[in-house]
Protein backbone atom coordinates (compact mmCIF):
# COMPACT_ATOMS: atom_id res chain seq x y z
CA UNK A 1 0.00 0.00 0.00
CA UNK A 2 1.31 3.56 -1.02
CA UNK A 3 1.40 6.07 1.65
CA UNK A 4 0.67 9.35 0.90
CA UNK A 5 2.52 12.40 2.64
CA UNK A 6 -0.08 15.13 2.88
CA UNK A 7 1.29 18.72 1.33
CA UNK A 8 2.64 20.83 4.06
CA UNK A 9 0.88 23.96 5.60
CA UNK A 10 1.50 27.43 3.77
CA UNK A 11 2.99 28.02 7.21
CA UNK A 12 5.34 24.87 7.50
CA UNK A 13 6.22 25.47 3.71
CA UNK A 14 7.16 29.93 4.45
CA UNK A 15 8.86 29.34 7.98
CA UNK A 16 10.30 25.73 8.23
CA UNK A 17 13.02 26.44 5.26
CA UNK A 18 16.64 26.87 7.10
CA UNK A 19 18.78 30.06 7.19
CA UNK A 20 22.37 30.80 7.19
CA UNK A 21 23.39 33.98 9.25
CA UNK A 22 27.17 34.10 8.78
CA UNK A 23 28.44 30.58 9.86
CA UNK A 24 25.16 29.48 11.89
CA UNK A 25 22.68 27.79 10.04
CA UNK A 26 19.45 28.07 11.89
CA UNK A 27 16.65 25.44 11.47
CA UNK A 28 13.98 27.52 10.43
CA UNK A 29 12.39 31.42 10.08
CA UNK A 30 11.10 31.68 13.45
CA UNK A 31 12.79 33.62 16.45
CA UNK A 32 12.35 33.95 20.33
CA UNK A 33 12.06 37.81 20.68
CA UNK A 34 13.90 39.10 23.39
CA UNK A 35 11.55 39.84 26.41
CA UNK A 36 12.99 40.69 30.15
CA UNK A 37 11.83 38.87 32.14
CA UNK A 38 13.05 39.44 35.85
CA UNK A 39 13.66 35.63 37.15
CA UNK A 40 17.02 35.70 37.50
CA UNK A 41 17.76 36.42 41.26
CA UNK A 42 21.68 38.19 41.64
CA UNK A 43 21.53 38.26 38.05
CA UNK A 44 22.02 34.19 37.73
CA UNK A 45 19.73 32.62 35.47
CA UNK A 46 18.39 29.49 37.23
CA UNK A 47 16.87 25.76 36.15
CA UNK A 48 13.60 27.45 35.54
CA UNK A 49 14.92 29.92 33.29
CA UNK A 50 16.42 27.21 31.28
CA UNK A 51 13.59 25.23 30.92
CA UNK A 52 11.82 28.60 29.94
CA UNK A 53 13.95 28.87 26.75
CA UNK A 54 14.06 25.27 25.85
CA UNK A 55 10.86 24.36 26.13
CA UNK A 56 10.20 27.19 23.50
CA UNK A 57 13.07 25.73 21.23
CA UNK A 58 11.70 21.64 21.74
CA UNK A 59 8.18 23.29 20.47
CA UNK A 60 10.21 24.21 16.77
CA UNK A 61 11.50 27.44 17.54
CA UNK A 62 14.69 27.72 15.51
CA UNK A 63 16.26 30.80 16.95
CA UNK A 64 15.76 32.12 20.52
CA UNK A 65 17.00 35.46 21.50
CA UNK A 66 17.10 35.52 25.60
CA UNK A 67 16.02 38.44 27.35
CA UNK A 68 17.96 41.66 27.44
CA UNK A 69 21.42 40.70 29.74
CA UNK A 70 23.26 43.58 31.37
CA UNK A 71 26.52 43.69 30.16
CA UNK A 72 29.90 44.21 32.64
CA UNK A 73 29.27 47.63 33.26
CA UNK A 74 28.24 48.98 36.98
CA UNK A 75 25.65 51.61 35.26
CA UNK A 76 24.17 48.63 32.89
CA UNK A 77 21.11 48.10 34.36
CA UNK A 78 18.44 48.67 37.33
CA UNK A 79 17.49 45.50 38.67
CA UNK A 80 18.92 42.41 40.42
CA UNK A 81 16.31 40.49 39.01
CA UNK A 82 17.65 40.57 35.64
CA UNK A 83 20.26 38.45 34.49
CA UNK A 84 23.70 39.70 33.66
CA UNK A 85 26.23 38.26 30.97
CA UNK A 86 29.12 38.59 33.41
CA UNK A 87 30.25 37.42 37.10
CA UNK A 88 31.36 33.78 36.83
CA UNK A 89 27.92 32.44 38.29
CA UNK A 90 25.67 34.17 35.64
CA UNK A 91 28.07 32.58 33.45
CA UNK A 92 27.67 29.03 34.77
CA UNK A 93 24.21 30.08 34.63
CA UNK A 94 24.05 31.08 30.92
CA UNK A 95 26.08 28.06 29.66
CA UNK A 96 23.47 25.80 30.98
CA UNK A 97 20.57 27.57 29.46
CA UNK A 98 22.48 27.42 26.15
CA UNK A 99 22.81 23.48 26.22
CA UNK A 100 19.66 23.14 27.41
CA UNK A 101 18.62 25.09 24.34
CA UNK A 102 20.94 23.11 21.86
CA UNK A 103 19.65 19.61 23.42
CA UNK A 104 16.04 20.87 22.29
CA UNK A 105 17.24 21.44 19.15
CA UNK A 106 17.37 25.18 18.66
CA UNK A 107 20.18 27.82 18.62
CA UNK A 108 20.38 30.87 20.85
CA UNK A 109 22.25 34.31 20.84
CA UNK A 110 21.93 36.49 24.28
CA UNK A 111 20.87 39.78 23.58
CA UNK A 112 23.57 42.16 25.24
CA UNK A 113 22.13 45.28 27.24
CA UNK A 114 23.36 48.92 28.71
CA UNK A 115 19.90 50.84 29.26
CA UNK A 116 21.89 53.89 30.08
CA UNK A 117 19.92 56.42 31.05
CA UNK A 118 16.61 55.01 31.76
CA UNK A 119 17.94 54.11 35.02
CA UNK A 120 18.42 56.22 37.65
CA UNK A 121 21.25 56.26 40.56
CA UNK A 122 20.33 54.01 43.41
CA UNK A 123 18.96 51.50 41.23
CA UNK A 124 19.99 47.89 41.88
CA UNK A 125 22.87 46.32 41.20
CA UNK A 126 24.80 49.01 41.62
CA UNK A 127 23.20 51.40 43.42
CA UNK A 128 26.04 54.22 43.81
CA UNK A 129 26.73 54.08 39.56
CA UNK A 130 25.38 57.29 38.20
CA UNK A 131 23.23 57.37 35.33
CA UNK A 132 25.09 57.83 31.63
CA UNK A 133 24.30 58.61 28.44
CA UNK A 134 25.50 60.73 25.39
CA UNK A 135 24.26 64.14 27.07
CA UNK A 136 22.33 62.88 30.48
CA UNK A 137 19.03 63.02 28.45
CA UNK A 138 16.51 60.43 29.75
CA UNK A 139 14.29 61.57 26.43
CA UNK A 140 13.72 64.65 23.82
CA UNK A 141 13.01 67.81 25.51
CA UNK A 142 13.86 66.98 29.08
CA UNK A 143 16.29 68.14 31.52
CA UNK A 144 19.62 66.40 32.25
CA UNK A 145 18.90 63.95 35.05
CA UNK A 146 21.96 62.01 34.74
CA UNK A 147 25.98 62.16 33.49
CA UNK A 148 27.10 62.94 29.80
CA UNK A 149 29.61 60.14 28.45
CA UNK A 150 32.99 60.81 28.80
CA UNK A 151 35.66 59.29 26.71
CA UNK A 152 36.94 56.77 29.30
CA UNK A 153 32.97 56.17 29.62
CA UNK A 154 32.63 55.30 26.24
CA UNK A 155 35.69 53.41 26.16
CA UNK A 156 34.44 51.31 29.37
CA UNK A 157 31.34 50.45 27.82
CA UNK A 158 33.03 49.44 24.38
CA UNK A 159 34.72 47.10 25.98
CA UNK A 160 32.25 45.62 28.43
CA UNK A 161 30.35 44.46 25.13
CA UNK A 162 33.18 43.15 23.43
CA UNK A 163 33.92 41.25 26.80
CA UNK A 164 30.46 39.39 26.65
CA UNK A 165 30.42 38.79 23.25
CA UNK A 166 33.72 36.53 23.72
CA UNK A 167 32.47 35.13 27.18
CA UNK A 168 29.33 34.34 25.08
CA UNK A 169 31.36 32.55 22.00
CA UNK A 170 33.09 30.89 24.83
CA UNK A 171 30.66 29.08 26.71
CA UNK A 172 28.97 28.06 23.62
CA UNK A 173 26.35 30.57 22.55
CA UNK A 174 25.71 31.21 18.73
CA UNK A 175 25.73 34.26 18.04
CA UNK A 176 25.02 38.03 19.99
CA UNK A 177 22.54 40.31 19.83
CA UNK A 178 23.50 44.05 20.47
CA UNK A 179 20.09 46.03 21.75
CA UNK A 180 20.28 49.26 20.24
CA UNK A 181 16.28 49.55 20.32
CA UNK A 182 13.70 51.02 22.89
CA UNK A 183 15.20 53.97 24.22
CA UNK A 184 18.15 52.46 25.96
CA UNK A 185 22.12 53.59 25.87
CA UNK A 186 22.71 52.86 22.23
CA UNK A 187 19.30 54.09 20.79
CA UNK A 188 20.34 57.00 22.98
CA UNK A 189 23.09 57.85 20.82
CA UNK A 190 21.48 57.36 17.66
CA UNK A 191 18.40 59.33 18.17
CA UNK A 192 18.54 63.27 18.11
CA UNK A 193 16.43 63.30 20.82
CA UNK A 194 18.62 62.57 23.68
CA UNK A 195 21.97 63.18 21.95
CA UNK A 196 23.04 66.52 21.92
CA UNK A 197 26.98 66.07 21.53
CA UNK A 198 29.12 68.57 19.90
CA UNK A 199 32.16 65.97 19.70
CA UNK A 200 32.78 63.61 17.32
CA UNK A 201 29.77 61.36 18.79
CA UNK A 202 27.18 63.86 17.74
CA UNK A 203 25.53 65.28 15.32
CA UNK A 204 24.65 64.56 12.24
CA UNK A 205 23.24 60.95 11.66
CA UNK A 206 26.42 59.24 10.38
CA UNK A 207 28.33 60.83 14.08
CA UNK A 208 25.47 59.45 15.85
CA UNK A 209 25.82 56.39 15.20
CA UNK A 210 29.41 56.22 15.46
CA UNK A 211 29.62 54.97 19.41
CA UNK A 212 27.18 51.61 18.24
CA UNK A 213 29.40 51.57 15.45
CA UNK A 214 32.57 50.97 17.54
CA UNK A 215 30.94 48.84 20.12
CA UNK A 216 29.85 46.02 16.68
CA UNK A 217 33.45 46.81 15.72
CA UNK A 218 35.02 45.93 18.87
CA UNK A 219 32.80 42.91 18.94
CA UNK A 220 33.54 41.84 15.74
CA UNK A 221 37.46 42.21 16.77
CA UNK A 222 36.70 40.36 19.49
CA UNK A 223 34.85 36.71 18.21
CA UNK A 224 35.50 34.64 15.62
CA UNK A 225 34.91 35.94 11.47
CA UNK A 226 31.70 33.58 11.43
CA UNK A 227 30.20 34.12 14.87
CA UNK A 228 26.55 35.76 13.96
CA UNK A 229 26.59 39.76 15.36
CA UNK A 230 23.01 40.57 15.24
CA UNK A 231 21.57 44.43 15.67
CA UNK A 232 18.43 45.52 17.12
CA UNK A 233 16.66 48.84 16.57
CA UNK A 234 13.80 50.89 16.32
CA UNK A 235 12.36 53.76 15.51
CA UNK A 236 9.87 54.12 18.54
CA UNK A 237 11.69 54.70 22.03
CA UNK A 238 9.62 53.67 25.36
CA UNK A 239 10.10 57.31 26.14
CA UNK A 240 8.15 58.38 22.81
CA UNK A 241 6.02 55.80 20.78
CA UNK A 242 6.24 58.38 18.05
CA UNK A 243 10.22 58.62 17.88
CA UNK A 244 11.65 58.50 14.48
CA UNK A 245 15.27 57.99 13.96
CA UNK A 246 14.98 58.35 10.09
CA UNK A 247 12.51 59.98 7.94
CA UNK A 248 13.04 58.61 4.98
CA UNK A 249 15.03 55.94 3.24
CA UNK A 250 18.13 57.80 2.84
CA UNK A 251 18.22 58.67 6.31
CA UNK A 252 17.50 55.63 7.51
CA UNK A 253 20.29 54.46 5.41
CA UNK A 254 23.02 57.38 6.35
CA UNK A 255 22.54 55.25 10.12
CA UNK A 256 22.33 51.60 9.13
CA UNK A 257 25.98 51.67 6.42
CA UNK A 258 27.83 52.27 9.31
CA UNK A 259 26.81 49.79 11.29
CA UNK A 260 26.50 46.99 8.29
CA UNK A 261 30.78 48.47 7.79
CA UNK A 262 31.62 47.53 11.30
CA UNK A 263 30.68 44.27 11.03
CA UNK A 264 26.53 43.44 11.60
CA UNK A 265 25.24 39.97 9.97
CA UNK A 266 22.00 40.55 10.76
CA UNK A 267 19.28 43.53 12.24
CA UNK A 268 16.13 42.65 13.86
CA UNK A 269 14.10 45.81 12.55
CA UNK A 270 11.41 46.56 15.82
CA UNK A 271 8.22 47.94 15.08
CA UNK A 272 5.21 47.84 17.34
CA UNK A 273 2.74 46.67 14.34
CA UNK A 274 5.14 44.29 11.79
CA UNK A 275 2.12 45.33 8.81
CA UNK A 276 2.53 49.08 9.10
CA UNK A 277 4.31 50.44 6.24
CA UNK A 278 7.25 52.47 7.82
CA UNK A 279 7.48 55.04 4.86
CA UNK A 280 5.17 57.05 2.54
CA UNK A 281 5.02 55.48 -0.94
CA UNK A 282 5.67 52.12 0.03
CA UNK A 283 3.93 49.23 1.51
CA UNK A 284 7.78 47.40 2.97
CA UNK A 285 8.07 47.89 6.51
CA UNK A 286 10.99 49.14 8.49
CA UNK A 287 12.26 45.56 8.37
CA UNK A 288 11.82 45.38 4.00
CA UNK A 289 13.52 48.63 4.05
CA UNK A 290 16.33 47.44 5.97
CA UNK A 291 16.82 44.64 3.82
CA UNK A 292 16.82 46.60 0.75
CA UNK A 293 18.90 49.14 2.16
CA UNK A 294 21.59 47.04 3.66
CA UNK A 295 21.25 43.75 1.78
CA UNK A 296 21.21 42.14 5.34
CA UNK A 297 19.33 39.17 6.64
CA UNK A 298 17.08 41.12 8.87
CA UNK A 299 14.09 39.83 11.31
CA UNK A 300 10.47 41.65 11.38
CA UNK A 301 8.76 41.80 14.98
CA UNK A 302 5.92 43.56 16.09
CA UNK A 303 2.53 42.02 17.42
CA UNK A 304 3.36 38.74 15.44
CA UNK A 305 0.14 36.52 15.88
CA UNK A 306 -1.82 39.41 18.28
CA UNK A 307 -5.10 41.35 17.18
CA UNK A 308 -3.17 45.01 18.48
CA UNK A 309 -0.57 46.60 19.60
CA UNK A 310 1.78 44.62 21.62
CA UNK A 311 2.19 47.42 24.26
CA UNK A 312 -1.32 47.68 25.24
CA UNK A 313 -1.45 43.90 25.55
CA UNK A 314 1.70 43.75 27.94
CA UNK A 315 0.02 46.13 29.90
CA UNK A 316 -3.03 44.56 30.79
CA UNK A 317 -5.20 44.39 27.83
CA UNK A 318 -6.24 41.54 26.36
CA UNK A 319 -5.56 40.36 22.40
CA UNK A 320 -7.38 37.92 20.28
CA UNK A 321 -5.17 35.51 18.19
CA UNK A 322 -4.13 37.30 14.73
CA UNK A 323 -3.76 35.46 11.57
CA UNK A 324 -0.57 34.87 9.95
CA UNK A 325 -1.47 35.08 6.27
CA UNK A 326 -0.42 39.12 5.71
CA UNK A 327 3.15 37.69 7.28
CA UNK A 328 3.13 34.46 5.40
CA UNK A 329 3.11 36.98 1.82
CA UNK A 330 5.41 39.23 2.98
CA UNK A 331 8.12 36.61 3.72
CA UNK A 332 7.37 35.01 0.50
CA UNK A 333 7.66 38.22 -1.45
CA UNK A 334 11.33 37.61 0.21
CA UNK A 335 10.77 41.44 1.87
CA UNK A 336 12.74 40.09 5.60
CA UNK A 337 13.99 36.77 6.32
CA UNK A 338 12.92 35.84 9.68
CA UNK A 339 10.03 36.68 12.15
CA UNK A 340 10.40 37.51 15.95
CA UNK A 341 7.59 36.32 18.24
CA UNK A 342 7.15 37.99 21.95
CA UNK A 343 3.55 38.35 23.43
CA UNK A 344 2.25 35.27 21.59
CA UNK A 345 5.01 32.89 22.26
CA UNK A 346 5.29 34.17 25.97
CA UNK A 347 1.93 33.07 26.29
CA UNK A 348 1.89 29.46 24.55
CA UNK A 349 4.93 27.46 24.26
CA UNK A 350 4.04 25.99 21.99
CA UNK A 351 3.17 28.60 18.92
CA UNK A 352 5.68 27.58 16.73
CA UNK A 353 4.45 23.75 16.65
CA UNK A 354 0.88 24.40 16.57
CA UNK A 355 1.53 27.51 13.74
CA UNK A 356 3.76 24.61 11.28
CA UNK A 357 1.54 22.20 11.79
CA UNK A 358 -1.60 24.49 11.13
CA UNK A 359 -3.15 23.68 14.38
CA UNK A 360 -4.33 27.70 14.92
CA UNK A 361 -7.31 26.77 16.67
CA UNK A 362 -5.39 25.78 19.60
CA UNK A 363 -3.52 29.25 19.95
CA UNK A 364 -4.29 31.07 23.02
CA UNK A 365 -5.29 34.42 23.19
CA UNK A 366 -2.51 36.56 25.09
CA UNK A 367 -2.98 37.33 28.60
CA UNK A 368 -0.76 39.52 30.46
CA UNK A 369 -0.86 37.62 33.59
CA UNK A 370 1.74 35.04 31.33
CA UNK A 371 4.25 38.30 32.41
CA UNK A 372 4.47 36.84 35.89
CA UNK A 373 5.02 32.87 35.15
CA UNK A 374 7.98 31.40 33.56
CA UNK A 375 5.57 28.74 31.49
Amino acid sequence: MTVTTPPASRAAQVLSRPITLNGLTVPNRIVMAPMTRMFSPGGIPGEDVRSYYARRAAAGVGLVVTEGTYVGHESAGQSDRVPRFHGEEQLAGWAKVAEDVHAAGGTIVPQLWHIGMVRKQGDAPYPDAPALGPSGLVTAGAEPTGKAMTQKDLDDVVAAFAQAAADAERIGFDGVELHGAHGYLLDQFLWAGTNRRTDAYGGDPVARTRFAAEIVAAVREKVSPDFPVLFRYSQWKQQDYTARLAETPEELEAILTPLAAAGVDVFHASTRRYWVPEFDGSDLNLAGWTKKLTGKPVISVGSVGLDGDFINAFQGEGSEVKGIDNLLDRMEADEFDMVAVGRALLQDPEWAAKVLSDRFAELAPYDAAAVKTLS
